[in-house]
């Protein structure tokens, strides 16, 4: 039955929008250096010379001409390119671009990112490049309070969490403090229902990064209310003749056009641009984009698209002997860094301990998934990153988007359900044209499904990796005491978390009774 599911949740939809059917490929496009990039701001190119970027990825230079060349941001960007391919840099640069002429600062740009990592990441490539054109870049992540981001987000000479913004009322002189706004959707919402004087009256420019995450998922319904709030209307938040006085005559006040096919539409429209790495296809999650024109890049003719220096490679395992394979693996490469993906939070869990329980100095695993809370979580990916960890046990947490440099090796210890996750899974490495390998563990009743999801991606070879018998006999010995510590350390941690159940059903329970006895004695 759950193979039943699997198959559906991954059939083609027949129904493609008309704009999906004939895509621009951007593969054959040529990387382009910096100084023969077409009208490249020089402080932009400062900036990103500094990062160490010379030169431009196929994605990122089809969407410059798309944006600032001669396609003018005419028409709204969808790309679906593989995992890596700098996807992030490719919106980024055109609207620093364009916004560092911006005549006064207000929020003009908005990236929607579906968890916190991810959107501190991007804001990690924003902020390396938009102070050299004087801009600056917000978050509104829940990493804080949100009277903390509201500090950061508004000026006003004393501003107070918590209370609505009443659009009717513009006698504070309120003000935005940033010019770009990185969010997560129910942060952002929170700030849209809450924070006095947040606005998105003056918005250009509205990216969904992840796209297919987080049309899936309604997140307080925040994108309809993103649209909702940068429409203009006759009864809208703003009449169209006012300008308030604190930002002067600016041209991002909508209004109804009868110009170049916007009729009835509000110019300056809300640009928007849309990027994953699997872009879904169905189209009542796409139509809730309300799309102007949409121009669909892709790299390939293949839905699906694996980095293309990465190598697939997979181990038939004995039954029960998954670890002993994988210590073997991890033995062999000494210093380098690898991420191993398992399908739930509790395997997460336990994988790391036993992992460590091996006692092999060489094998020094930390874990990453969502039964961590944020700052654990951040704590370990930045030791991650500095190299202090070599091994990174996850769940998929971490296998969107998030981008590790010198992460040469993925492990799928549990094999990906769908194709979209393992397109994912193993994006962590081969990044930014570099090589690396994605190994799958499989038992001998997974091959056969295992096959199946290769063709899905598109990936013609993925050979057995072979491991000689002598390194996994010495291995086994200390298999067995591994297990044994790690069930010890589940039964004595089951009464603790038996006691906890208990707790929190006795609160509900309390809750309960309380309600009851308000509602006889009402």
């Amino acid at each position: 039955m759950g193979r039943d599911k699997e198959d559906a949740a991954e059939r083609e939809i027949d129904s493609v929008v008309p704009w999906m059917r004939a895509p621009i490929d951007v593969s054959n496009v040529e990387t382009c250096a910096l100084e023969t990039l077409p009208c490249l701001n020089p402080r932009l190119k400062k900036a990103l010379e500094e990062m160490g970027i010379s030169s431009l990825f196929p994605v990122q230079v089809s969407v410059w001409h798309e944006t600032i060349g001669p396609g003018g941001f005419e028409r709204d960007i969808c790309v679906n390119s593989p995992t890596g391919s700098g996807k992030t840099l490719s919106y980024a640069l055109p609207i620093l671009q364009i916004l560092a002429s911006r005549p006064v600062r207000c929020l003009r740009a908005l990236v929607v990112l579906p968890t916190r990592d991810l959107a501190l990441q991007v804001k990690d490539v924003f902020d390396a490049i938009a102070p050299a054109v004087g801009l600056t870049v917000g978050s509104a992540v829940g990493q804080s309070s949100i009277a903390g981001e509201i500090s950061q987000l508004i000026k006003t000479p004393k501003l107070d969490a918590g209370i609505c913004f009443d659009p009717d009322d513009l006698s504070q002189n309120v003000e935005s403090a940033v010019d770009i706004l990185i969010a997560t959707p129910g942060r952002l919402m929170d700030h849209i229902n809450n924070t006095k004087g947040f606005t998105l009256e003056h918005l250009r420019y509205l990216v969904v990064d992840e796209t297919d995450r987080l049309l899936r998922e309604a997140y307080q319904s925040w994108l309809p209310t993103v649209l909702q709030l940068t429409q203009a209307s006759d009864d809208g938040l703003f009449p169209t003749a006012f300008v308030p006085s604190a930002f002067g005559a600016l041209q991002t006040v909508r209004r109804q056009s009868v110009e170049r096919g916007f009729k009835g539409k509000p110019y300056p429209r809300l640009v928007k641009m849309v990027v994953s790495a699997t872009l879904t296809q169905d189209p009542s999650k796409l139509i809730q984009l309300d799309l102007h024109h949409p121009l669909f890049m892709t790299t390939g003719g293949s839905r699906y698209r694996l980095p293309e220096k990465l190598e697939c490679l997979r181990l038939i395992c004995e039954t029960g002997m998954k670890p002993v394979y994988l210590v073997a693996l991890l033995k062999s490469w000494e210093g380098e860094k690898c991420i191993i993906f398992t399908s739930s939070v509790e395997t997460t869990r336990r994988l790391c301990k036993l992992l460590n329980f091996f006692g092999d100095a060489k094998i020094k695993a930390k874990e990453y998934s969502g039964g961590l809370n944020q700052s654990v979580r951040s704590k370990e990916l930045k030791a991650f990153r500095k190299g202090d960890i070599q091994v990174l046990v996850a769940s998929d947490a971490l296998t969107r988007g998030m981008d590790v440099k010198g992460v040469t090796n993925v492990i799928n210890y549990d094999m990906p359900p769908f194709a979209k996750t393992f397109i994912h899974r193993a994006g962590r490495t081969a990044r930014a044209g570099q090589a690396g390998r994605c190994f799958t563990l499989l038992s001998n009743h997974e091959v056969r499904r295992f096959s199946k999801l290769l063709k899905k991606v598109g990936s013609d070879s993925c050979p057995i990796y072979p491991i000689s018998p002598t390194s996994l006999d010495s291995i086994r010995a200390t298999y067995t005491p591994a297990l044994e510590k790690l069930k010890e350390l589940v039964e004595s941690e089951a009464p603790k978390k038996g006691r906890q159940a208990f707790r929190q059903n006795s609160r509900i329970v309390n809750s309960q009774t309380k309600f009851n006895k308000t509602t006889s004695d009402t």
